[in-house]
This record gives C-alpha cells, sequence and structure tokens, in this order.
C-alpha cells in the first residue's frame, strides 16, 4: 500500500507534515551544504526538500513514479516537475551530480531497478541521498503518516541493499525523533525531541537518511602472458592404403 501524490501533498500541509519537513530538511541540508554548479534530481516525493537548492543549483528537476502521480511543481513557476516509469528514467548516462530520492525506496516495487537506474544516471563521483522509514522508529508504525506506508528498513538492510547496487554508503544522519501526533504542544517541543533522541537513543529515529557515492570499478588489467615455446602438432594426410588384389583360384587343367 502508498500514498498517491494527494495524500503526500495533504500530509505536508498539515503541522505534524511541515515539522517532518523542517527536521529532514535541516539533515538533507548539513550533509548537501552547497550544490553551486550541480545538476540536482529529485526522486518520488522529494519536491518540498528540492526549494532549499533551486537558487544555487545549475539545473534541478523532480520525477515522480507513475503508480504516485504528478503534481505541478514549483508552484508559481516554470514546470520542473514529469511522471516517470521508475524502472526507465528518461534521462542521459551520467547528467546527474545529486540524486534526492524520497518517498520513493520503501514504496518501489522494482528497488534494485530503481537503484540501478540511480547508478546509471549519475555522473562518476555522483551521490545519491535517500530518506527512508527505520524499522525501529516509532514512525514506521502510524500510518497516518506517509512513513508509515511500504517497507521500512534498519541501517544493516539499506547498507546491503546500497551495495549489491553499486554504491558505496559514505554519510548517515537521524531524523524525525518526536512522536508522530498531530497535537500542537508536542509539535512545539519537536526540538527539544530531535536533540534528546540524537544524543541517547539515535538508533530509534522516525527516519533514516544515507548518502552513498556511485562506485565505479575499473577493469584489472591481465598479467602479461609468457611466451612459452610450443611445438605444434600438424596432422598431415597419409595417402590412402591401396587395395590388395584379390587372387582367384585357378582351376586344375
Amino acid at each position: 500500500m502508498h500514498m498517491d501524490v494527494i495524500d503526500l501533498r495533504d500530509f505536508y500541509g498539515r503541522p505534524l507534515g511541515r515539522v517532518a519537513q523542517h527536521h529532514i530538511a535541516g539533515r538533507i541540508e548539513e550533509i548537501w551544504p552547497d550544490v553551486r554548479g550541480l545538476n540536482m534530481l529529485g526522486l518520488g516525493f522529494a519536491t518540498p526538500y528540492l526549494a532549499p537548492f533551486l537558487g544555487t543549483a545549475q539545473r534541478v528537476i523532480g520525477l515522480m513514479p507513475a503508480r504516485q502521480g504528478v503534481m505541478q511543481w514549483p508552484a508559481d513557476a516554470r514546470c520542473l516537475t514529469g511522471l516517470v516509469d521508475e524502472r526507465e528514467l528518461p534521462l542521459p548516462d551520467e547528467s546527474m551530480d545529486r540524486v534526492l530520492l524520497v518517498h520513493g525506496l520503501e514504496a518501489s516495487e522494482s528497488m534494485r531497478v530503481l537503484l540501478r537506474q540511480i547508478w546509471r544516471v549519475l555522473a562518476p563521483g555522483g551521490r545519491v541521498m535517500i530518506v527512508v522509514p527505520n524499522r525501529r522508529g516509532l514512525w514506521a508504525r502510524r500510518e497516518a503518516t506517509p512513513f508509515g506506508h511500504g517497507q521500512p528498513f534498519s541501517r544493516s538492510q539499506i547498507t546491503q541493499l546500497l551495495r549489491e547496487s553499486m554504491f558505496s554508503p559514505s554519510c548517515w544522519e537521524a531524523a524525525l525523533f518526536v512522536p508522530p501526533f498531530d497535537w500542537r504542544p508536542l509539535l512545539r517541543s519537536a526540538p527539544a525531541w530531535e536533540r534528546a533522541g540524537h544524543m541517547l537513543w539515535p538508533r530509534f529515529s522516525g527516519v533514516i537518511v544515507v548518502e552513498a557515492t556511485k562506485q565505479i570499478y575499473a577493469a584489472t588489467a591481465l598479467p602479461a602472458a609468457r611466451k612459452v615455446a610450443s611445438r605444434v602438432r600438424a596432422i598431415a594426410p597419409l595417402p590412402a592404403p591401396t587395395p590388395a588384389r584379390a587372387v582367384m583360384p585357378m582351376d586344375d587343367e
């Protein structure tokens, strides 16, 4: 089960969604503080987290999977979003420097294919950042939020999946320690929850934020073969044996 684009938009319009956006965006910007001159792609429903990069990145686009639906973004400017098949991203090879995947991997029906597509469009040295629900966290257990849908991950699970897809995890962050309830006094104390969670129970965050780099395996040169003198056997055709003459017995005279 997954949320469509209307459900996701409505969630981020609620106080709880705005709190989640604020704290996740803070972690994203800590990992990527400078994207000047870079091409940046948002996959899934990443548009709430792409706005800070519009003024600095060379190019920012958002692609949303067909089963989720698409909405115009930004609302007051030229549309930078499109509807795609996550198994065939309509982008040239090595065309993106950064890929941000939010509300995408946990709902994907072809996780490894999606990650291979991200690997294909990333430039050498490119990086992907993925935000996924934490299997140990409270947010993955509450379906009133998008993080309660799809498959949650542990840190070891996402590490294995990334390595199988030729990515190397390079940075880890955690966010959303505040309980996922629309209770205003609770939401006002969200900064205190975040500080306490990072110090006391970092493994129980609502989401895991992981950055990974694209691995490029260089071909290993084979050792030069030693020149060993060898005799080549030639097969020469032999003449066919002459058939023996048949000797006819002679009658007695």
